[in-house]
């Protein structure tokens, strides 16, 4: 008795990677492949290409696509809304990531003004002279400048 044993590949895609042709990506989408290839036209999408011009989408294309036809059927924005709103998002994410780096310099800066700060208050400390208080030599040198 032969016992074959039953083996499962699985394979993972960066989610950027085109790997879709416009005929299964439309199917994805739920789309016509003509209306994938106007929404490139419009900009609203940019498929990946092979080496010999062939469009390929993404996962994160297909998204796309799905994100768009909500917007046009469930929100009843036109394309130019679309775009709009797309355009927005992104202005909204480059800005989110230029505030992370800013925020994380501060947090820098700051880190190296404590460092800096702890080294003055060293050097300070070192500099002080402790004289007790109504010690003889604090009294003279008080009179002293009075006189003065």
């Amino acid at each position: 008795m032969t016992i074959q044993r039953r083996t499962t590949t699985r394979i993972t895609v960066d989610a950027e990677r085109g790997v879709f042709m416009i005929s299964v990506a439309a199917e994805l989408a739920e789309m016509h492949p003509q209306t994938l290839r106007m929404y490139e036209q419009r900009g609203l999408i940019q498929p990946q290409r092979s080496p010999k011009g062939t469009r390929l989408y993404s996962q994160a294309d297909v998204e796309r696509l799905r994100r768009i036809q909500a917007m046009t059927t469930e929100l009843g924005l036109n394309l130019a809304g679309v775009e709009r709103v797309l355009a927005l998002e992104e202005q909204l994410e480059r800005t989110r990531a230029r505030l992370a780096a800013l925020e994380e310099r501060s947090r820098e800066m700051r880190a190296e003004m404590e460092v800096e700060l702890e080294a003055a208050r060293r050097t300070l400390r070192g500099e002080l002279v402790h004289v007790p208080r109504g010690s003889a030599a604090l009294v003279r040198a008080a009179r002293g400048s009075r006189g003065a």
